[in-house]
């Protein structure tokens, strides 16, 4: 190719490649669903594409998961102040992510989003049989007695439980942990840049898959998607202006109105971005300025909420793997359901800095629960407006347990916070 084509070449792509990620993924999936709806059966071509997308995501998961969780475990300094207030950070939120999944399931329940899509399963990642174990079997399955063949199955559970007791581990044995630690560090790192690098093709996996499961079922596909957005969002709305607030008030014995005025600028920002990180330094001008909450406090608890805590998130796990489910026809045992809430709660730690990491998180659970994986296809295009929303309760809900942190340990300034001008 001669040197002018080779330029015509760049101009024509590079509008595209300027383009945003979700942007991308948008375009996607509308083109991959134009596309499936002209094709109709004949767009079964593009299920390959699509499946090896889908076995790139599931190649990350055990690794990502096993390096991530012993990475951020072994990255807490143990001093005095710090694990007194970083068990209180991840006490709460631990608690304020389980209610949030489980919010996020009663709304995906009550009002059934998927009810009536009757989608066919397609993909080997949905059980034949879903006998619910009983719950001394469910607790004696958390153990792995070969962490290597747990690994191997990929039963994440037991993954997770030995990747944190590891973790614990090595911590303790202090200098001697350190060459292992580096390693699973670096490896960790290797592993977010490898999920970029899978990341960078959803584009185009998305539109392989949307194209096969629009050829399926038709456009009424995706008018299905408005159900879930407003089943989010109302749960979203109640994890804020209920939970929060009421935690505000009477554990911290506060004015819950002043807190939501006090963080209106950083859920705004949160909102528009989408982003924790990029958010961060509003959130920490918020507690301080508007909260009158100690520099040392949320120094600490907000980057840390900005890493483990996900509120909004739980909630959009909650809620769309429901959906899943019932598109898909799988009913869920009470089993599942623990499953699910245990999983949505743990996904979370050590993927706030991977790219896609909604994703991942989602196919973490959907492996768990045993739903078809194929339905990330369906719940990516509409993923930006899910992100926007549960970013802000992210955010609300790390100013939230910042805020319960500080009051208890009396590094809060009430004038600072009762002071309307402030805000």
């Amino acid at each position: 190719m001669t040197e002018p084509a080779k330029n015509r070449s760049r101009s024509l792509f590079e509008p595209w490649r300027r383009l945003d990620f979700w942007k991308k993924v948008v375009i996607g999936m509308l083109l991959g669903a134009l596309v499936g709806a002209f094709l109709g059966e004949k767009a079964q071509v593009f299920e390959p594409f699509g499946n090896l997308f889908i076995n790139a995501i599931k190649m990350l998961i055990v690794p990502l998961v096993f390096c991530s969780l012993i990475a951020g475990i072994t990255s807490m300094r143990d001093t005095t102040k710090l694990s007194r207030i970083g068990g209180k950070a991840i006490a709460i939120y631990l608690m304020t992510t389980g209610i949030a999944v489980t919010l996020g399931l009663t709304f995906g329940a009550y009002f059934a989003p998927g009810e009536g899509m009757q989608m066919a399963i397609v993909s080997d990642m949905a059980a034949s049989s879903r006998e619910a174990p009983s719950f001394i079997d469910m607790i004696m399955g958390l153990i792995p007695a070969n962490p290597i063949a747990a690994m191997a199955n990929g039963n994440l559970l037991q993954i997770i439980v030995f990747a944190v007791g590891l973790g614990i581990s090595l911590s303790l044995i202090g200098d001697k942990g350190k060459p292992a630690i580096e390693a699973i560090s670096s490896f960790a790192e290797a592993m977010y840049r490898f999920t970029g690098i899978v990341m960078s093709f959803a584009p185009y996996g998305i539109f392989a898959l949307m194209a096969w499961l629009t050829g399926q079922y038709g456009l009424e596909l995706l008018l299905d998607m408005i159900k879930v957005i407003g089943v989010v969002y109302a749960a979203l709305l109640v994890q804020v202006l209920i939970v929060m607030t009421l935690a505000i008030k009477w554990v911290a014995k506060l004015n819950p109105a002043r807190f939501l005025k006090g963080i209106l600028e950083a859920a705004t920002v949160s909102f528009t971005t989408a982003s924790s990180s990029a958010t961060l330094p509003i959130s920490m001008k918020c507690a301080s300025e508007n909260l009158g909450i100690s520099r040392e406090i949320s120094s600490f608890s907000l980057p840390l909420g900005a890493t483990l805590n996900m509120d909004g998130a739980a909630i959009y796990l909650g809620v769309c793997t429901l959906f899943l489910a019932q598109a898909y026809g799988i009913a869920l045992g009470t089993a599942d359901y623990v499953a699910i809430v245990v999983m949505s709660m743990l996904a979370s730690i050590g993927s706030a800095g991977v790219p896609g990491s909604a994703l991942v998180m989602m196919s973490l659970v959907l492996t768990t629960a045993g739903l078809p994986i194929e339905g990330l296809a369906i719940i990516a295009g509409i993923d930006r407006i899910l992100d926007m929303g549960r970013t802000c309760v992210n955010v609300c809900g790390d100013l939230m347990a910042t805020t319960l942190i500080a009051k208890s340990e009396n590094e809060i300034d009430l004038k600072v916070y009762n002071n309307p001008d402030n805000y």
